[in-house]
């Protein structure tokens, strides 16, 4: 049973024995990033069918978490797999700018190929499930008569099904007025099977057909009832205000809940009052954001001197107003980005630094901006730590969600319909002190005790 979210709120009713003699998985003495202890989750058929603390039951693999976290698996919510891996090719962006980067996509893309698009994407793929992200949403560039790119998406989402979910965004990242073609190659893209509408208002070439971009692609999602992603206002200047539109056409095509708007990064310049005004509406149309820290704060304020903006959206401010905020990994090794390895622990730290989030309140809502909140911007069914939900789950090496966050954690383990998918080695120094040769500094600590 769903509810409103999307998030997995239901039980299955009846003891353990009644639902199943013997469990598939019984994980014991689990941390939960909500701060419950000792607790045990029950898995069956590729389900939790039981949650609560102190189970003992029958099952065929029996994992003792050992008072570590266990949590949902990670989820980006913003990110471009055909991009992906491609970094220094045609060339290295030199100015680090977000419109070198445009430019240089916009020569390799002409020379990209079907095997080497989806071979850069299944790399990153496995890269994601050993760092437990287990979920994640692409653009995919349209503007390119050819549809390349979105074939070989579709194809590796065929392909990382069993042990992904992949949720692709059909992203006219010229500008779907300015670029020639592309309202049809969207639509096309849609005929595909490609599941979410993008847009990028601030690269058309007037803030009209800006606005125009907007409310076109709005139409077209309330027409075929599907979710917008639009990249907005991705820019200094704070008077690019595309938000306001995106917020009032939410509101005039009956989808709130529904749209995202990525990026927002004139929102860190804008003027306060105007900001005022501006969250209240966001939060009664339900918009969605998705901040990205890295790329954020590497691509903005390259046109200043000092003091240096920042970049990134207010999330503090966002998350106040009772808006649902994701961070997403945006680029790794590409024509804006030159780092980055798939780690949403290392996205989140990024974020809660950059943010000043560093109360215990506030760095517990820079996890969830990597768990539960993305997966409710997917509209992912049965996602989380309750009975019913998919048995998706990553155990970590750390004790609690700022523990991890801290120490960017070692997934151990990463389950996904409660099977073994990936698992790491704990990371542990052997120290070399005290006269006493390759002690862990656990054992050392515990020998300085006596």
């Amino acid at each position: 049973m769903l509810g409103k979210s999307g998030l997995c709120s239901g039980r299955i009713p009846g003891s353990i024995e009644k639902v199943c003699p013997m469990l598939d998985l019984l994980v014991r003495n689990a941390v939960f990033p909500d701060g419950r202890t000792g607790m045990s989750l029950a898995v069956h058929d590729g389900r939790f069918v039981e949650v609560a603390a102190g189970l003992a039951a029958p099952a065929h693999t029996v994992l003792d978490a050992d008072g570590q976290l266990v949590s949902p698996p990670f989820v980006d919510a913003h990110f471009h797999m055909d991009a992906t891996l491609s970094y220094g090719m045609p060339r290295v962006n030199q100015s680090g700018t977000l419109l070198e980067g445009i430019a240089l996509w916009g020569e390799l893309k002409q020379a990209l190929g079907f095997e080497a698009l989806v071979e850069r994407a299944l790399a990153y793929c496995d890269w994601a499930v050993g760092r437990g992200l287990l979920a994640i949403r692409s653009h995919v560039d349209i503007c390119d008569a050819r549809l390349l790119a979105v074939e070989a998406l579709l194809e590796v989402k065929r392909r990382v099904a069993p042990y992904l979910d992949l949720q692709l965004v059909a992203f006219p990242q010229d500008g779907v007025l300015r670029s020639p073609g592309a309202m049809l190659n969207l639509k096309r893209a849609l005929d595909l099977g490609v599941e979410v509408i993008g847009g990028i208002p601030h690269f058309e070439r007037s803030m009209e057909d800006g606005a125009e971009s907007v409310r076109l692609l709005c139409r077209l999602a309330a027409e075929l009832g599907l979710r917008v992603d639009m990249h907005c206002d991705e820019s200094d200047d704070p008077l690019s205000r595309h938000i306001e539109t995106l917020t009032a056409e939410t509101m005039r095509h009956g989808l709130a809940g529904r749209v995202t708007g990525s990026h927002l990064t004139s929102m860190h310049s804008m003027d306060n009052y105007y900001v005022s005004k501006l969250l209240p509406l966001m939060a009664e149309a339900e918009m969605q954001v998705v901040a990205n820290p890295l790329i954020n704060i590497t691509l903005q304020g390259r046109h200043d001197t000092y003091p240096k903006r920042r970049g990134m959206t207010r999330v503090p401010e966002l998350l106040a107003s009772g808006i649902n905020l994701a961070f997403g990994q945006d680029c790794v090794l590409d024509p804006w980005y030159s780092l980055g390895s798939g780690d949403m622990l290392e996205v989140a730290n990024m974020g809660l630094h950059v943010a000043q989030m560093t109360s215990q309140a506030a760095m517990r809502q820079c996890f969830d901006a990597v768990t539960v909140n993305p997966a409710r911007m997917l509209g992912l069914d049965c996602y989380g730590l309750a009975v019913g939900c998919h048995a998706d789950f990553v155990l970590l090496q750390a004790h609690d969600p700022v523990e991890a966050l801290r120490l960017r954690a070692t997934r151990l383990k990463v389950y996904r319909r409660g099977r073994l998918l990936a698992e790491t080695p704990p990371a542990t120094a052997r120290l070399h002190l005290d006269g006493r040769p390759g002690l862990t500094s656990w054992q050392l600590r515990e020998s300085r005790k006596h």
